[in-house]
């Protein structure tokens, strides 16, 4: 609790930074695909009017978005530049609390932005079931089950510029290839099964099941499951990068 208070703190001081972000950029996002592209979309996917079907996608790959941004430059800045990390393995702290201060941060920064691109979301229209309410828990998850593996990540690079490849190979891709804007199925065979290996389609799924009121594609427990390991796993490779380091 107390890393997480120290994070907090310091948001409650940039906290005006992001509302361009949380509200301006997902009214955007949706008008320009949503209505943009979704005029050329006559017949909709599956039946269901683009604007409706490309919500929980974008909904989903928001969550992805922040809690990559939090979990890679912040976590490199508190071990190269600001020394954070150091200061507060100093104090009466254990490596997991620091940890586990900093990841309820960034499942924080996830959850509020993905609640304020659905109110934005709702008021345009764009949501039509209120099990809408039900996809916060699944990008919790989403944004934990990247955020660990890439904490574990950002405390094992020497450089920032790793960092940046991992948005340019991983976050790019998957956000464009994992079900967002266009169904999975169109792929070819290759691909589609990269698709299904991210987290990010298992968020979407998920998501798009509940806002449109429709059996996932995949079992419910199996997306839970597959995402739970996916945090578990980094989890651990975060706990043990964050010793290798902190620990003398």
């Amino acid at each position: 609790m107390t890393v997480l208070a120290y994070h907090l703190t310091g948001y409650r001081r940039t906290w005006r930074s992001g509302v361009f972000s949380s509200f301006l950029l997902p009214t955007l996002t949706v008008l320009g695909f949503g209505l943009g592209v979704g005029g050329y979309v006559d017949q909709g996917v599956n039946g269901v009017p683009y604007l409706e079907w490309i919500v929980p996608g974008l909904l989903a790959s928001t969550a992805l978005q922040v809690a990559t941004a939090e979990s890679t430059f912040p976590v490199f800045a508190n071990f190269q530049w600001t020394r954070s990390y150091t200061a507060q393995n100093a104090a009466p702290l254990r490596v997991g609390d620091i940890l586990a201060g900093h990841l309820a941060f960034v499942l924080f920064r996830a959850v509020t932005a993905s609640a304020a691109f659905l109110l934005v979301t709702t008021l345009l229209g764009a949501v039509a079931s209120a099990w809408a309410v039900l996809t916060l828990p699944v990008v919790a998850l989403l944004a934990l089950a990247v955020a660990a593996p890439t904490f574990g990540y950002a405390a094992a690079v020497s450089s920032d510029s790793w960092l940046a490849m991992l948005f340019r190979f991983a976050v790019i891709p998957m956000t464009l290839f994992a079900g967002v804007f266009f169904p999975v199925e169109s792929l070819p065979g290759g691909l589609r099964h990269l698709a299904y290996a991210t987290p990010l389609w298992h968020a979407v799924d998920l998501c798009r099941a509940a806002m449109l009121g429709a059996p996932p594609q995949w079992s419910v427990p199996g997306h839970l499951l597959y995402l739970a390991a996916w945090a578990v796993g980094g989890w651990a490779l975060a706990v043990r990068r964050f010793r290798r380091r902190l620990v003398v």
